[in-house]
Order: C-alpha cells, then sequence, then structure tokens
C-alpha cells in the first residue's frame, strides 16, 4: 500500500476529481496494485486536506468504474480495495467514450479495418478447435431462415469478437467489442433501410465464412486481406447510402452513431 509520504493535499477546485487524480497517481506509480487497500476514508480527508464528501464521491466514482472494490466490516480486510478491472468496466469506458466524441465515419473505417485486419492475422495463427467452433456457431446461426436484421448483428457482432478472442490480445478484443457496441443503433437503422436485404444479408454471411476458411486454414495474410475488404466495402456500399445526416450525427437512446465524411459517431452496441 501507498506510504502516507505519497498523500499530499490537493487543491480544493473541484475536488473530488482531483481526489480521483491523486489516487490514480498511486495506481500509475505502482504504489497501489489489485488487492491493495485504501487508507481508511477518515485517513484519506486528513491526508489530502479535503472534505470527507469530496472523499466519498471520489471513491463512489472508482467503484462504478470498477477500480475499488468495498468490504464491508471493520477489521484489517475491510475498507475500499483496488480490483482487477473487469473488460466490461474497459468496453463500457471505451463505449461511452465513442458514443459521445462523433468521430467521422472515415476515422472509425480506418481504426476497425487496423484493428480487425491484425486481430484476423493473429486468429488465423492461434485459433483453437474451440475458437473455430464458436466461430462456425455464429455462422450457421445467421444462417437460420427467418432470422431478423437485429439478430443477424447480434450473431455477426459475435462472429467478429470470437475472432478477435481466438488472436488472444485481451486488449484487441475489448475494443472490438467497444467499438462495436458503440455503432449497434445506427447500423440497425441502415439494415433497416435495406430494402433487398436477402441479398445483402447472403452477401455478408458469404465473406464471414470466407473469412473462417482463411482463419482455418491459417492463411494469415488472407485472413487480413479479407476483413480489411469486408470493413470496408461494407461502410462504402451499404452504411453511406443509407444513412442522413440526422442518423450519423444523433444516434439515438441506446443506440450508436456513426458519421460520413463531415459527420460523427454517436452511441450505441455493436457491429460491423
Amino acid at each position: 500500500m501507498a506510504d502516507a509520504a505519497a498523500w499530499e493535499p490537493v487543491p480544493r477546485s473541484r475536488t473530488f476529481e482531483l481526489v480521483l487524480a491523486r489516487i490514480e497517481e498511486q495506481i500509475l506509480a505502482g504504489n497501489l496494485r489489485v488487492g491493495d487497500r485504501l487508507p481508511p476514508e477518515r485517513e484519506l480527508v486528513d491526508l489530502l486536506g479535503v472534505s470527507r464528501a469530496a472523499v466519498r464521491e471520489a471513491l463512489r466514482v472508482l467503484e462504478a468504474h470498477g477500480v475499488l472494490r468495498a468490504r464491508v466490516g471493520t477489521g484489517p480486510s475491510s475498507g475500499s480495495v483496488i480490483a482487477a478491472m473487469p473488460s466490461e468496466g474497459l468496453t463500457q469506458l471505451l463505449r461511452l467514450h465513442m458514443a459521445l466524441a462523433n468521430f467521422p465515419l472515415d476515422d472509425v473505417v480506418e481504426s476497425r479495418a487496423t484493428l480487425e485486419r491484425a486481430s484476423a492475422r493473429l486468429a488465423a495463427r492461434r485459433a483453437t478447435v474451440e475458437h473455430l467452433a464458436r466461430m462456425r456457431a455464429e455462422l450457421d446461426a445467421m444462417d437460420e431462415p427467418g432470422l431478423s436484421r437485429e439478430r443477424f448483428n447480434d450473431h455477426d457482432t459475435a462472429f467478429h469478437v470470437a475472432i478477435a478472442e481466438a488472436g488472444g490480445n485481451r486488449l484487441m478484443t475489448d475494443m472490438t467489442v467497444a467499438v462495436r457496441n458503440a455503432f449497434r443503433h445506427v447500423l440497425l437503422k441502415a439494415f433497416n433501410k435495406i430494402d433487398d436485404w436477402e441479398a445483402v444479408a447472403r452477401r455478408l454471411r458469404g465473406e464471414h465464412r470466407a473469412i473462417y476458411d482463411a482463419i482455418a486454414a491459417g492463411d494469415q495474410e488472407r485472413a487480413g486481406d479479407l476483413v480489411e475488404a469486408h470493413i470496408r466495402g461494407f461502410h462504402g456500399d451499404i452504411m453511406r447510402g443509407k444513412l442522413d445526416d440526422s442518423d450519423l450525427n444523433g444516434g439515438g437512446s441506446g443506440g450508436t452513431g456513426s458519421g460520413s465524411g463531415t459527420g460523427g459517431v454517436a452511441s450505441g452496441s455493436g457491429r460491423r
């Protein structure tokens, strides 16, 4: 645990945010690690020279983000403990940032293509029998007759996440989930404006099968090329023609947004 000398009083403006900054500094410096307890609330008040309300607000924020876990009681094991931040916490923060940042669609496409190309190459090298089975299960689910566009989107997302997981890079997987979750709503808007849905779904299924075959064959270069072409083709051929400025810049409740060349991405939860 960080010693008392490491804690310094903070200025009184925006106090709870500065308390957060002090705790973050201790984590980044390696003075606080997973499993360590923070000093008791009363001690933090004295060490930082702030009000108890500011300390409590900072601790609430850290608990909500999954950084702290409260242990109830009065013994040595009670208090606020540094927790291993779950993947859900990271993806939630990334998703909210993506939803509010109003990124141009071109930026999103470029980022997705780069990220998922790398994941596909890693998957072609590292995928196990279990990873391949999960990918096949999502492909088979997309073949079900009468599948709604929303359910198709969900299985599409799960297929791409399965590729990232097969690559074995947790950060890349979390980023893939976050980006997809940030765009679910706007993608469904685009899907719902497609007249010949069966033709589009057939195209997407075929592209997914080709990606799977390359990964299963261990062909890293082809897997990466196919994923990148899939992402760029989807956005270029389908997304741009189906969304207007209000779709691209607003998102919607619980949704996702995605900008055109000048528009941005706003809000949601995942896919293509």
